[in-house]
């Protein structure tokens, strides 16, 4: 969806403007200020459309609008700021008083230009005409060592002589395979110093080193029930 037209063309004049007409803008906006440029043609009497009451208000019936030729002081600006700014007139415009972005636009295209490509500088790059663009970097290396590195770059060659040399060191590249890191346990195995030893459970005469004791009836390794009570 596109944006509503502002008037209805059908029924607004075209061409140049009146006497009569340009009293009445200028009335207008006097009494009421600029306002809505939307409104402003019907609120005012005039069969124009708002962007022409906009645009005859600006570039034409300001009070504020400076007449006449452009002074070479307003020159020298324009084409500082145009260096500066490109060709963004109304930046341009708001740094000339009582000078519209139109007329800065309509006056570079025909003198300004002309005046800066006489003197031979692009009214474009703001440079001479004649420089060409040196933008590529060539890096040339040289076979022997013991000849210098030279860069050439924006027409000028450098020497890098005196640049610091970097030696990298060996690397060793011997491999060692070594068994796995083992952590020892955090709950060590408590030994039971009391009950019956391997030997003793099944019933193998007793060795010296056997540390068992004495456990609900058992005197040696052997198994003996009769110092149990029978209930």
């Amino acid at each position: 969806m596109g944006r509503s037209p502002c008037c209805e063309k059908a029924h607004t004049n075209k061409g140049a403007w009146t006497k009569e007409e340009d009293d009445r803008l200028i009335a207008y906006i006097r009494a009421h200020g600029e306002g809505c440029w939307r409104s402003l043609p019907k609120a005012a009497g005039l069969l124009r459309c708002g962007k022409s009451c906009r645009l005859r208000w600006i570039n034409y019936l300001r009070p504020d609008l400076k007449r006449g030729n452009f002074t070479e002081e307003e020159d020298e600006l324009i084409i500082k700021l145009h260096s500066l700014l490109g060709n963004k007139w109304s930046l341009i415009a708001g740094r000339l008083p009582g000078r519209t972005d139109n007329e800065i636009k309509n006056y570079w295209n025909t003198h300004i230009r002309r005046k800066l490509m006489s003197r031979g500088v692009d009214p474009v790059t703001h440079r001479p005409i004649n420089e060409q663009p040196q933008n590529n970097i060539t890096i040339s290396f040289k076979k022997r060592d013991d000849e210098d590195l030279k860069i050439s770059a924006m027409g000028e060659t450098f020497k890098l002589q005196d640049q610091p040399q970097f030696k990298i060191p060996d690397l060793n590249l011997d491999l060692c395979i070594s068994p796995p890191f083992q952590e020892e346990p955090l709950i060590k195995p408590v030994k039971r110093e009391a009950g019956l030893c391997f030997g003793c459970s099944l019933g193998l005469p007793k060795s010296p080193d056997c540390k068992c004791t004495n456990f609900i009836g058992l005197s040696s390794g052997f198994l003996d029930f009769r110092s149990v009570e029978m209930k």
